[in-house]
């Protein structure tokens, strides 16, 4: 045994490729097998050894090299090299280098072709291969969707490993088949150089979920009041964990067994409904609906391969799987026999957890409209104690008029005598407290989280409704406490009462009249918040105990009435949403709200613009007709210059030379001399008056 170890230890770790390690399967497969020690799976002589193993041969971990459809986002340290949209030929230089290679053809189903291609390269290059390569096919139970019993009158019989000579697929995946076949075929060549697999796995489940992920949606959301299973819902579909799987993976790996066709699926025989139901159950009140299976392919959520899949009705029992490995399964029971370990997976890979919060402090210092900023941040549920109390009165109701004492009450009993034994219907205390903590223990609070506003009020208050009886460690100095329903984080508003006063005085007087926030109601309720908050028993010194340290914010100023600055910090201490993030529906709705406001947003400034040129056309039109009216000015002031300046001249011009230059012309005329210029001249000269006197 030393010397098999020793051998076990000296060997290199074996090169896996695996491809689309960015999708579902492959991904956690992946995973898987990074994590695992080579010959582990051989092992047959118990735990011990195989934890000794692990921990002598941590270098024999697998070393996973794969393709992407997508360039990662996140890093992905469980891959040692992963390529993105090679090239055939480069594709085939990166197989001969790994020892085994791994396709998955259950998710999309152009990865068929290239398997078909990747199998006939290897195939036709199997002389240059440097040692033996093992091609694993990883397909999909729908090639024995259509497949007829062995026995009509007993149709429950399963089908087994043997009976995969007698499948028929169905008719979207006749590809498939062929592959099948071909990867079949091709392993029979020559098994110590290239041996191949096909494993025939039921519709895979656990960690995020990939096909059953509409249904885990829908009910954790718990938007719908029913979840939808399409057609009867009696179909039996065979399933298995995707861990599961590859474990049966890294056993044929290790195994190297003889048969080469093996089913992979659990020992459950669930039906869909049965599936759904138990999904529903978990999340929600487990409210199903059948619909006609038309109304799948009205999904958008579902796509053609998924609709195929949850509508195959087939009984499977893996026989070689259970026969020649032995290897400790997730969830051999099924999906319905594990549902709380499968929902765990799902919250926990997804990042789907709860977010739990208590928002506190005096009377008008905007609680409310805080928590309900967060909750509208968060997605989260905004428990306030008045509309809890509603809530729950409001679904009594109907029973107050029926009800009937009785010796042993329930909750419910108690809060309904007491309603109708008590004219204003006040509930005392006890009953209060357990209203609320039957809100928080609700599933919608259990699977998004809630904001508790200003309730608990007191320290005892908060210990009766967080407190549990059970606890795992007696030995701990922290009170026992529900874990499920106690906040994880608790802001304290605070505020000088100077602020809060003058906030209330200004308050419209719609809201104060008939509230809490009339004048001497406010200031007794302020008194008293002051006066419960500075004992050694309060409400923050019980979180305090809990190691749940509050953040204290101080509101100082009225001129941020969205609290944008505190919602920043909040966001600081809280960290990012733990939730879906925006629907499909939500992102429509906020895309046509984006585009409706960038419309009015360029009708806004189309309508500036015209109203700009309009005033920039009138102004040009003042300022031209008070320059032209201006020039007008300027040329009559110099005309009339000009006239003042010329008048001597005119007149000089008028009474000494006219007069004789007239009489000069008309002779010139009279006349019609040769020269009549010499001829003006002379009788100028003859007729001057000057020299006439």
């Amino acid at each position: 045994m030393a010397e098999r170890r020793m051998e076990r230890v000296k060997q290199p770790p074996k090169r896996v490729f695996i491809n689309n390690i960015d999708s579902y399967a492959s991904k956690y497969i992946a995973k898987f097998l990074s994590e695992c020690v080579v010959g582990a799976a051989v092992v047959s002589d118990g735990e011990t050894e195989i934890e000794e193993i692990a921990e002598d041969s941590k270098a024999q971990a697998f070393q996973i090299i794969g393709t992407v459809n997508n360039k990662p986002e996140e890093e992905t340290p469980y891959v040692l090299e992963e390529y993105h949209q090679l090239e055939r030929e480069e594709l085939l230089h990166q197989l001969m280098d790994c020892d085994i290679i791994i396709y998955n053809i259950t998710q999309h189903a152009d990865q068929v072709d290239e398997a078909s291609w990747v199998i006939s390269a290897l195939h036709n290059s199997m002389d240059s291969f440097c040692g033996p390569k093992m091609f694993i096919l990883i397909s999909t139970m729908m090639t024995w969707a259509c497949s007829k019993p062995s026995d009509p009158e007993v149709p429950e019989n399963p089908f087994t490993d043997e009976d995969f000579w007698r499948r028929r697929t169905h008719p979207n995946f006749k590809k498939h088949l062929s592959l099948e076949k071909m990867v079949a075929e091709m392993g029979k060549t020559n098994k110590t150089l290239l041996s191949t697999y096909v494993v025939a796995s039921g519709l895979q489940y656990g960690m995020g979920e990939q096909v059953f992920h509409f249904f885990f949606k829908m009910s954790w959301l718990g938007q719908e009041l029913a979840i939808p299973v399409f057609g009867e819902g009696n179909n039996v579909v065979p399933t298995i964990h995707i861990n599961d799987l590859a474990s049966a993976i890294q056993n044929i790996i290790e195994c190297k067994p003889k048969p080469y066709y093996l089913l992979a699926v659990d020992s459950s025989s669930n039906t869909m409904m049965d599936i759904v139901k138990a999904v529903a159950s978990v999340f929600g009140p487990g409210k199903i609906q059948q619909k006609p299976f038309e109304e799948a392919f009205l999904t958008q959520e579902l796509s053609q391969i998924e609709i195929d899949s949850i509508l195959v009705n087939l009984h499977m029992e893996s026989v070689h799987l259970k026969e020649l490995f032995t290897f400790p399964w997730v969830c051999e029971a099924g999906l319905v026999e594990n549902i709380e370990l499968v929902v765990d997976e799902y919250r926990q890979t997804r990042g789907l957890l709860p977010i739990r919060l208590c928002v506190l402090g005096p009377p008008a210092v905007g609680k409310s409209t805080v928590a309900e900023q967060i909750c509208k941040h968060y997605k989260l549920h905004h428990i306030r104690l008045q509309d809890t109390i509603s809530e729950t009165i409001a679904q009594l109701m109907p029973c107050i008029t029926t009800l009937s004492h009785g010796s042993n009450q329930s909750i419910s009993d108690q809060i309904m005598h007491q309603m109708c034994d008590s004219p204003s219907g006040h509930l005392e205390d006890h009953l209060v407290i357990q209203v609320m903590k039957e809100k928080l223990k609700s599933k919608p609070c259990r699977n998004q989280g809630f904001v508790l506003d200003a309730f608990p009020e007191t320290y005892e208050q908060a210990k009766e409704l967080f407190y549990e009886d059970e606890t795992e460690d007696t030995r701990s100095k922290i009170p026992p406490y529900n874990k499920e329903i106690t906040p994880e984080f608790v802001f304290c508003l605070d505020a000088s009462d100077a602020f809060l006063k003058d906030r209330v005085l200004n308050l419209p007087e719609r809201l104060v009249e008939n509230s809490s926030y009339r004048q001497e109601h406010f200031l007794q309720r302020l008194a008293s918040y002051r006066e419960n908050n500075v004992e050694d028993e309060t409400i923050l010194n019980y979180f305090d105990e809990l190691d749940i340290m509050p953040q204290h914010m101080e509101i100082s100023n009225s001129d941020d009435p969205e609290y944008l600055l505190l919602m920043q910090k909040i966001s600081r201490v809280v960290g990012r949403p733990r939730n879906y993030g925006p629907s499909s529906q939500e992102v429509t709705e906020e895309e046509r709200r984006r585009a409706d406001e960038k419309i009015k947003r360029q009708v806004q400034e189309r309508a500036e613009e015209e109203q700009r040129e309009e005033e920039e056309a009138r102004l040009r039109a003042e300022r031209w007709e008070e320059w032209s009216k201006h020039l007008e000015e300027v040329r009559q002031q110099e005309n009339d210059l000009l006239e003042a300046q010329s008048l001597p001249m005119r007149r000089y011009l008028m009474d000494n030379i006219m007069p004789t230059l007239t009489q000069g012309l008309i002779e010139c005329c009279k006349a019609q001399p040769q020269d009549p210029v010499d001829f003006l001249a002379e009788y100028l000269f003859k007729n001057n008056p000057l020299t006439s006197k």
